[in-house]
């Protein structure tokens, strides 16, 4: 049986905004035809299923989230990745969470890890940003946004054994990562 595993990915801030022509996945309104006066909060949608299309490209909402940014988009450096891998497998060790895997790029983390079932992936993801965070805050001051990251993030359970190791590898095979970790005990193909 393969214990709870996650696989967490997140954005550095404003370096990936809401209407992203890569695709995103945010609360949008539901282009349709047959809205019948519905008002536009109960036709909103978030296309984040596994294995479904994202959302993309819309010039209005990602120029609207542009325009609403509170600092200069975050682009982490070798440095600041090194701080944030390390704080991340403290983290992880502190909590008992074992973790397999972790890639660090200018603009994004990928991190995979154990966790007991009554721990959520959102709490995961919590731990790991603010941690690393305060590690990241300490050791080279605040950005102008007061925020290294994304409000949220991906958050998938990894449902078993071919799917922990097709996490590891994915990880494991970022382009240009600025850090990279992989367990010595981590599952291989």
């Amino acid at each position: 049986m393969v214990p709870e595993t996650w696989l967490l990915t997140w954005t550095t801030y404003g370096t990936w905004l809401p209407g992203d022509r890569r695709g995103f996945v945010g609360n949008v309104i539901a282009q349709t035809d047959d809205a019948n006066g519905a008002d536009d909060a109960s036709r909103r949608v978030k296309n984040n299923i596994p294995g479904t299309p994202y959302d993309r490209s819309m010039p209005g909402l990602e120029n609207f989230a542009r325009e609403h940014l509170r600092g200069e988009p975050v682009w982490l450096n070798g440095p600041q990745a090194e701080v944030f891998l390390e704080e991340a497998r403290r983290t992880a060790e502190f909590q008992r969470w074992p973790l397999l895997a972790l890639a660090v790029m200018a603009n994004h983390a990928h991190l995979v890890v154990h966790a007991p079932g009554q721990t959520s992936g959102a709490l995961l993801l919590q731990q790991f940003k603010s941690y690393g965070s305060r590690a990241l805050n300490n050791r080279f001051g605040k950005p102008a946004s007061l925020t290294w990251w994304t409000k949220s993030g991906s958050t998938r359970l990894l449902p078993n054994e071919p799917a922990v190791i097709a996490a590891v590898e994915y990880v494991r095979n970022q382009q240009g990562p600025l850090a990279l970790w992989i367990a010595s005990d981590a599952p291989q193909p």
